[in-house]
């Protein structure tokens, strides 16, 4: 039987011309094997599965082919290039930072450097994940990368260039590999199906390729995995339970729904999703994504944007013209801030159901039966009630005498209507069941604050008996609201005790004159707040600066060393069991 290989490495490329997804980089490496310009050291940087490692070992190849082809390719004939294909040769060296990252190693590699090649131009030392190099080890490389010998050409490949100490970034020429697009991906897989002889709807390539998220090395795995399961038939539905990923349809059918304001359907959508092993999260996740995609849709510019296929383009394009603008944005607002609270949530389905009911809602008007949206205010129901109770109008009759004519009487009908005065439609609330009196309870938010200059207090007056630990709670919860730039004083206070002299005179002691002219500015306001939730609006308050005695004393460590061998005599003897000194 033939030995199997992952079509990752069987379809690996072996020229420039076959990396798929970097025609700019690919095309500036050809030119400089053609025009012999070649830097000492290079930086490959970018993304899992892109073609660093791949595009480093064809660059070795073409710089010391023998017979460079006029497009700057390997010839793949000569004795390099063949010794290279056969895996035997000894001019490209590959190091694995990752297990191979102490200064030994970078000393080995160094004594290496000094040994010229024994066929070809140059020796080539890739060294792959470049950044998990130690700090030491960048250093004692330095040297050696600025100025290596002349037949020496390094290409350091990294996915976190981030990393890299920027020492060495300067020495490299960088190339910044691009992420795989959708479609590059899709068109790679077909190439790779034909070869293999594996039938396949385009439909679930395009499921791999999104699922790959860039990478053409994951991509070409899933390709085995998908084939593997499917059998040589890769069919959308079984990719879907293959992957284990949530069908598409389910969004496009949640956004029509929502649409519609059918709530209902949407919650048996829900449930059918999370019965079939489906985490809520991903699904707002998902649903997020495919609403930013039919966002995107909506505008013939930012179409390109949509990395998908060319048939769910079409059904983005297509719903995008049935979903609003508005619609799209204030969904996409609500599941932001569900994927902000899903990880604290403790009740993560009700978060995700409130979150759809929301979305589904978004288009309902706001006085719809059952919309759960804005309240009605008061305003409105008043000019429905009024409009309710408005006696029908009838048309006035009016005595007219018999006309001459038929144009005559219709002229002389419209002047007594004209001359008659219009009825006045009077309506008292009392028809209604309210009046006046009983409106007046609910508007108390809109009364004036007391303690208000000019302002009388109309309230009710209160003398209620109060303790001092009610005083002490009121007096923190004040403290707590006090506003942002009141921060300072409001964290002095907070160590302040407020006593009863005798109620309702009040007396807080503070501990200099600075606080105490502070808490004078505010004073008004404390006393307000005092009076409002003690239900006491004779309430004093006095702000007095404490005596010298009244002032808390500062002790020195060792006093506070000796107060705690006064308090706790066993303290001492530990000291003297052990034999301690306070230094």
């Amino acid at each position: 039987m033939e030995e199997y290989i992952v079509s990752a490495r069987k379809y690996r490329p072996m020229s420039f011309d076959s990396v798929v997804g970097q025609k700019a980089l690919t095309t500036t490496l050809k030119n400089a094997v053609k025009s012999g310009k070649l830097a000492h050291a290079y930086l490959f940087c970018g993304p899992r599965g892109v073609g660093k490692t791949t595009c480093a070992r064809i660059f070795a190849k073409a710089i010391n082919c023998q017979n460079p082809t006029a497009e700057g390719e390997a010839c793949n004939e000569c004795e390099s290039c063949q010794s290279f294909n056969e895996q035997r040769s000894l001019n490209i060296f590959e190091l694995d930072a990752a297990s191979n990252n102490s200064v030994e190693h970078i000393k080995t590699l160094m004594e290496q450097t000094r040994i010229p090649p024994q066929v070809g131009k140059y020796k080539v030392f890739i060294i792959d994940e470049v950044h998990m190099l130690s700090t030491a080890a960048f250093n004692a490389f330095l040297k050696t990368l600025e100025e290596p010998p002349a037949h020496v050409i390094f290409i350091l490949a990294t996915t976190e260039k981030h990393k890299i100490l920027p020492t060495i970034l300067s020495r490299c020429q960088i190339y910044d590999f691009e992420r795989m697009t959708v479609q590059n991906t899709i068109e790679h897989l077909k190439e790779v199906a034909q070869k293999e002889g594996i039938k396949y709807e385009e439909e679930a390539l395009a499921v791999i390729a999104e699922k790959a998220d860039g990478g053409m090395r994951d991509a070409l795995s899933i390709f085995d995995q998908a084939a593997s399961f499917c059998q040589g038939n890769i069919t959308y539905q079984k990719v879907l339970e293959d992957l284990n990923v949530l069908d598409s349809e389910n969004y496009f059918r949640i956004v029509d729904l929502s649409i519609e304001n059918k709530v209902s359907e949407v919650m048996v959508l829900l449930n059918d999703v999370l019965n079939k092993g489906f985490d809520g999260g991903l699904l707002v996740q998902g649903l997020a994504k495919h609403v930013r995609n039919v966002l995107m849709a909506k505008d013939p510019q930012t179409l390109p944007l949509l990395e998908v296929s060319e048939q769910a383009r079409q059904r983005y394009t297509e719903q995008a013209q049935r979903a609003d603008t508005r619609f799209l944005y204030s969904a996409l607002r609500v599941m932001n801030q569900c994927d902000i609270n899903y990880r604290q949530s403790s009740n993560k389905r009700l978060l995700v159901e409130l979150t759809l009911i929301e979305i589904a809602q978004i288009t309902q008007p706001a006085d719809a039966p059952g919309s759960g949206l804005r309240p009605r205010r008061l305003k409105s129901l008043f000019k429905q009630l009024i409009q309710q109770a408005r006696p029908k109008q009838t048309a006035p009759q009016v005595a007219v005498a018999a006309p001459k004519n038929h144009t005559q009487s219709k002229a002389d009908a419209q002047s007594a209507q004209a001359q008659q005065p219009a009825k006045k439609v009077t309506l008292k609330t009392s028809s209604l069941g309210l009046s006046w009196n009983k409106l007046k309870p609910q508007n108390r938010k809109m009364e004036i604050l007391p303690g208000t200059p000019g302002v009388e207090d109309k309230r009710e007056q209160e003398f209620e008996e109060f303790t001092q630990d009610d005083l002490a709670l009121q007096w923190l919860s004040m403290c707590n609201r006090m506003p942002q730039k009141l921060i300072g004083i409001a964290t002095r206070m907070k160590n302040m005790t407020p006593v009863i002299l005798e109620i309702p005179a009040l007396e807080v002691v503070v501990p200099n004159e600075i606080v105490k002219d502070e808490m004078e500015l505010i004073k008004g306001s404390i006393v307000s707040t005092l009076r409002k939730y003690l239900h006491n609006n004779a309430i004093t308050l006095t702000i007095r600066v404490a005596e010298k005695q009244e002032r808390e004393v500062i002790l020195t460590r060792k006093q506070q060393f000796l107060k705690m061998v006064d308090d706790n005599p066993a303290v001492g003897r530990l000291c003297e069991l052990f034999d301690l000194v306070l230094t």
